[in-house]
């Protein structure tokens, strides 16, 4: 198969390099000069010389639609993962004869992640309190943070949309939502106009009491859940790649890029059991605008 990554920044370079890995022979899109062949500059160029039959949307998060839109209008008809979040804000999409089109949330691969959803399966699950926090001026040893689009609201930064796999984890292994309350903003001295915590409490079909916090504040990286059904205790813990079950620790192997190559391999191969579809993209994004409106107007948002 035929791949063309949109975008060449870090992700993107993990996109073409596994990409590339899995056999496909796969060119970049890229205005930069950058050290990689097949490369064109523009995605109509890509598109004609290439002949793709997978695109990886992998810019900007607020260039994710734009490029979406200029897919649909050269009437490509193969297949799309768009990284995430889907797109900047939630909005009508033009009319497309795509194959498929995902949306790159490869958290749902993780082993630890995959070992959750099979515990929760017939479980009454009474709560649940999550957490993803990362130090942002480390997210990318070589790019001065402040630099990033990450740092900057017009490009669609903010732990909202960057931390956004904890939305979809959550609302994939608890069902859809049903009401939120959300407090968030730019609180610490790092030098950026996007958001840098955001804390929400939600009911969803599954759970009555779900929490959660998103920050670029922590400098020890921690990404866990805590849930409490009715017969069970279970902490997951995905940095440390453990599931602990009432004190009783199983521990996972976690390689970079499982992840990554796993959900490829799912799209290469039409298995779609664990892949976010693109209506589940946009379930995120009416969650991303329900916890924006929550912290605005300082209420609790119903689906």
């Amino acid at each position: 198969m035929k791949a063309l990554v949109i975008g060449y920044g870090s992700i993107g370079q993990r996109h073409a390099r596994l990409l590339n890995e899995l056999g496909c022979k796969t060119a970049v899109i890229s205005k930069r000069q950058i050290d990689y062949s097949p490369l064109y500059s523009e995605i109509k160029d890509g598109l004609a010389g290439h002949q793709p039959e997978y695109v990886v949307i992998a810019n900007a998060t607020g260039e994710h639609e734009g490029a979406f839109a200029e897919l649909a209008n050269l009437g490509y008809k193969g297949i799309v993962l768009v990284e995430k979040p889907l797109f900047q804000c939630l909005q009508e999409t033009k009319p497309n004869e795509f194959l498929q089109t995902y949306v790159a949330y490869n958290l749902r691969f993780h082993p630890v992640i995959q070992r959750l959803k099979t515990l929760l399966d017939g479980q009454e699950i009474i709560s649940v309190q999550a957490y993803a926090g990362q130090y942002l001026p480390d997210w990318r040893s070589q790019r001065d943070y402040r630099q990033s689009y990450s740092a900057d609201k017009e490009q669609g930064g903010g732990v909202l949309r960057d931390l956004s796999h904890e939305l979809d984890y959550l609302i994939w292994l608890l069902g859809g939502w049903k009401r939120l309350a959300a407090q968030g903003g730019h609180f610490s001295p790092l030098e950026i106009n996007s958001e840098d915590i955001i804390a929400l409490i939600m009911e969803t079909l599954r759970c009555p009491a779900v929490s959660l916090q998103l920050n670029y504040l922590d400098r020890m990286t921690r990404r866990c859940i805590v849930v409490n059904t009715a017969k069970h205790t279970i902490e997951a813990d995905l940095v440390g790649g453990t599931i602990n079950l009432d004190c009783s620790i199983e521990k996972f192997n976690i390689e970079k890029d499982v992840t990554y190559r796993q959900m490829h391999q799912s799209v290469l191969e039409d298995s779609r059991d664990n892949l976010c579809s693109f209506k589940e993209g946009i379930e995120v994004m009416r969650l991303i605008e329900a916890v924006e409106i929550s912290i605005e107007q300082k209420r609790w948002v119903e689906k």
